[in-house]
């Protein structure tokens, strides 16, 4: 019974995070992406940079906050480092709720 209290826990934990990950404004979100669009292309459906549509906001807030802390992610990462340094936290929760609606 213990174990199982424990492991309920932790669920709900886990999905409360995800729901605070997504708590980003999508509308505001939209037209920070429209700076992302020419290598992420219009509907986040991947270009010269990779697909982002049908990530989870968690996922996208993830590697942007990595992207602006400068950590090394691969070869575009010398792209996108100066394009999240320059976004807020807000910006950043914002960009991953509206991907997180696109699939």
């Amino acid at each position: 019974m213990k174990k199982l209290l424990i492991a309920m826990s932790a669920t709900a934990l886990i999905s409360f995070g995800a729901a605070a990950n997504a708590a980003g404004d999508a509308a505001a979100g939209q037209a920070t992406f429209s700076t992302c669009v020419g290598c992420h292309g219009a509907n986040a459906e991947g270009g010269v940079g990779p697909k982002l549509a049908g990530q989870s906001a968690a996922d996208i807030m993830k590697k942007l906050h990595e992207y602006k802390a400068g950590k090394q992610r691969g070869p575009m990462t010398s792209m996108m480092a100066p394009m999240a340094a320059g976004l807020s936290d807000q910006d950043i929760e914002n960009v991953a709720a509206y991907l997180s609606t696109l699939h």
